[in-house]
């Protein structure tokens, strides 16, 4: 079996190289994986940084650097996806840092299920958020609650190694699944310069021809050296909105099975500015305040009532996170933005 790691990547030379070095020091024999790095954007300064830290890391494995044209990470990734010679793909971003045994983990796992005459599946490893010292409240929220990702929540049910999780925890900073199988149902949806949902957009693909289960190895661990600033956040939530348009567009059974309805419809267009306008006065109190909790040291979640005052923070943030979201689903609908069909 040879694994196939991709890697997009823009503007982020510091964090590629730490993932690199990480990457040269797997246990997996160098033999049995290559690593593709796409450059959103010829960067010559940023792929010599790359290459010098594989040699100086030691790395044995095949490192590939390609330069692609600044298209937004999705199309980077289909475009190193066509390069790929392995049987197994594992999908990373470049600000994770796997742990030694994670490239084994992930090969050893799909391995020994096929030993074993199991079904294949989609095996997602754990990407919880780095810490930071020193912590910003934010930072604490983020790492402790589900306001990114699921981890929290994953890790808090008992542990059934085969629990299906479903696509919506098909994470693609961490995650592997049959090469063949991803090309063969198209690869990642990709338009320019679009964020968001095209890890699970493929979950859901990969789930509904081959009836494949996501399964979580928090063993195959890669931490997530990543920080958001409040407004990043915010901003987040406004491409998510943007993206849901399009993606519910391409794929409608996704949209129904992610959304729970067809966000498209008329009627929930309709509902949206409806919402906007009502509720846009809460809205703008609620991130005034919310654009404050970066400047809050994190300690003041410390003691007994601290995941108690997460959660409240993360349930006052829901209402903003819904209005913004709103807002990027309305603008893509209304073609007010100038991303490619």
């Amino acid at each position: 079996m040879l694994v196939s790691v991709l890697i997009p990547t823009y503007a982020r030379s510091t964090k590629l190289s730490n993932c690199l070095a990480a990457l040269a020091a797997q246990s997996l024999d160098p033999s049995k994986y290559e690593v593709i790095v796409g450059f959103d954007g010829p960067d010559a300064s940023a792929q010599e940084q790359a290459l010098a830290t594989w040699k100086a890391s030691g790395g044995k494995a095949h490192l590939d650097l390609v330069p692609c044209p600044r298209q937004g990470y999705t199309l980077v990734r289909n475009q190193i996806l066509e390069r790929a010679k392995g049987t197994l793909l594992v999908s990373l971003n470049d600000d994770v840092r796997p742990s030694p045994d994670f490239l084994n983990i992930h090969a050893t796992e799909h391995a020994r299920r096929q030993a074993e005459g199991k079904a294949p599946s989609i095996i997602v490893g754990a990407s919880p958020f780095c810490r930071r010292e020193p912590e910003s409240l934010l930072d604490r929220l983020v790492r402790s609650t589900s306001m990114v990702f699921f981890y929290d929540a994953m890790e808090r049910e008992p542990q059934d190694p085969e629990r299906d999780w479903g696509f919506r925890h098909c994470f693609g900073l961490n995650f592997s699944a049959d090469l063949a199988q991803v090309r063969e149902v198209g690869g990642f949806f990709a338009r320019p310069h679009l964020y968001g949902y095209d890890d699970i957009e493929l979950g859901f693909r990969l789930a509904r021809k081959f009836d494949l289960p996501v399964l979580y190895r928090p063993e195959a661990l890669a931490p997530h050296d990543h920080f958001y600033k409040p407004a990043d956040l915010v901003d987040r939530e406004h491409k998510l909105g943007v993206a849901a348009w399009y993606f519910a567009q391409a794929n409608p059974a996704f949209g129904l099975a992610c959304f729970g309805r067809d966000i498209c419809r008329p009627e929930e267009l309709s509902y949206s500015r409806e919402f906007l306008s009502r509720e846009r006065t809460a809205a703008d109190r609620i991130r005034e305040s919310f654009l404050r909790v970066g400047e809050i040291p994190g300690s003041v979640a410390d003691g007994v009532h601290g995941d108690k005052l997460l959660q409240m923070l993360q349930q006052q943030f829901l209402l903003l996170k819904r209005w913004t979201w709103r807002a990027g689903l309305l603008e893509a609908a209304e073609g007010k933005l100038a991303i490619a069909a």
